[in-house]
């Protein structure tokens, strides 16, 4: 469906059009009639999928034409790099119309606070906001949010995982009852619904495929054992792959990205990191510059798996197994975005074979897997899960256990 079927307004449809948007995607064909109906939302759709646009778009066309400079909207999420990419997309629409937006979050200076506190008193149309700092400012007894009209949960789900509902509770007292709430999330655990429940009216239910790759991601993963193998197997890979000019690699510890950034430079291979242990002015440089292609490896900590809006991504590795299943899906779906092609690759060690079995389980399919090069060593044996959900070993005398390792199916 195009966006000119979707009775949007002419100046909307004019910034859509400069900004190359014609066809909507499917979260957006569903949402966008529904938030124009003035109708709750719960949707459920991954990253990579449009639904940025699917809340922003609506929300700037009920925005047209707004007269007065009262905090129309509040858009909360997990963190502040998504905080700064909405808040891009929200200039970059309204363009041709005159709405204003501010991003609230923290790891600024002095002068980002005055601003905040400047946008949150004075008035601005759509404040887009981190918990944590947001809450910090409404303690402080100046903002008003008596009149917002639009309450949208971006991430709600990695919002709940990172421990900020009671920072959401205290926020929601601050807000009108009657306003128009809209929740995105990539899971639907019970909890999202639980809050949906509280806090919505009636939502109408979105749901696309929940915690599948996408379709264009080809998945595989190499069996390794220990940093000195991951490392020596990924510089390899990325040598073998000139080509490909973006790759993101994920790293579950604050501590391995510096680690594995040593190496890569060492090895001759123009990388940079990213964590949260850098200041925020230093990590929107790197984005820029990875943005910009003037750095073709990014290595990032999970935090930064939801947070990173760069289009092609030619592939996505994990150094390290997540610990949730989700967190897979979230981290590869950086690749094979609107419909184009990449590449996952995984490192599995012999501790990370659980949580591969739980990802697998999740994703309803088999990652192909293999093992590493043989100038490189051998990595451990891939074990299935028993039925039943026990490993394949047998107890020996003394009570402990003896793997035996079977060979990939």
């Amino acid at each position: 469906m195009k966006f000119t079927e979707l009775q949007l307004n002419e100046q909307l449809l004019e910034a859509l059009s400069y900004m190359n948007f014609e066809e909507a995607t499917p979260i957006q064909e569903q949402a966008i009639p529904i938030i124009l109906d003035n109708k709750d939302v719960i949707a459920c759709a991954q990253t990579g999928t449009g639904k940025t646009g699917a809340f922003v778009i609506p929300i700037l066309n009920k925005l047209t034409g707004k007269k007065d400079t009262s905090i129309n909207t509040l858009i909360i999420v997990p963190t502040r790099e998504l905080a700064v990419q909405i808040e891009q997309q929200i200039q970059g629409l309204s363009y041709f119309i005159s709405v204003s937006s501010m991003a609230i979050y923290g790891g600024g200076a002095g002068q980002d606070w005055n601003e905040q506190k400047r946008a949150l008193t004075e008035g601005c149309d759509i404040i887009v906001a981190t918990p944590g700092k947001l809450l910090s400012h409404l303690k402080l007894g100046y903002v008003k949010f008596d009149q917002v009209k639009h309450l949208v949960l971006d991430e709600a789900d990695r919002m709940l995982d990172m421990g900020f509902i009671d920072d959401l509770n205290m926020i929601f007292k601050y807000l009108p009852q009657e306003k128009q709430t809209l929740m995105f999330s990539a899971t639907m655990p019970p909890k999202i619904r639980t809050l949906a429940k509280r806090i919505q009216k009636d939502p109408k239910e979105i749901s696309l495929e929940i915690s599948k790759p996408a379709e264009g991601v080809t998945q595989k993963a190499i069996m390794t054992t220990d940093d000195d193998q991951k490392l020596k197997v990924l510089i390899d890979l990325i040598r073998q792959r000139e080509d490909y000019t973006s790759i993101l690699v994920f790293a579950s510890r604050k501590s391995s990205v510096s680690f594995i950034v040593r190496k890569l430079k060492r090895a001759g291979l123009n990388a940079d990191g990213l964590s949260s242990n850098l200041e925020q002015d230093d990590r929107e440089e790197v984005l820029r510059k990875y943005r910009a292609k003037r750095i073709r490896i990014l290595v990032a900590t999970d935090v930064m798996s939801r947070g990173i809006d760069i289009k092609d991504i030619n592939m996505v590795v994990n150094y390290d197994v997540p610990s949730e299943a989700e967190d897979y899906v979230h981290r590869i779906g950086r690749t094979a975005r609107a419909q184009t092609k990449g590449e996952a690759v995984t490192f599995i060690n012999d501790k990370d074979i659980p949580k591969v079995w739980r990802i697998e389980q999740l994703i309803e399919s088999t990652i192909p897997k293999s093992q590493p090069d043989e100038k490189f060593g051998a990595g451990p044996q891939w074990r299935e899960k028993k039925a039943g959900g026990g490993q394949n070993h047998k107890r020996h005398k003394g009570g402990k256990k003896k793997h035996f390792r079977h060979k990939q199916r």
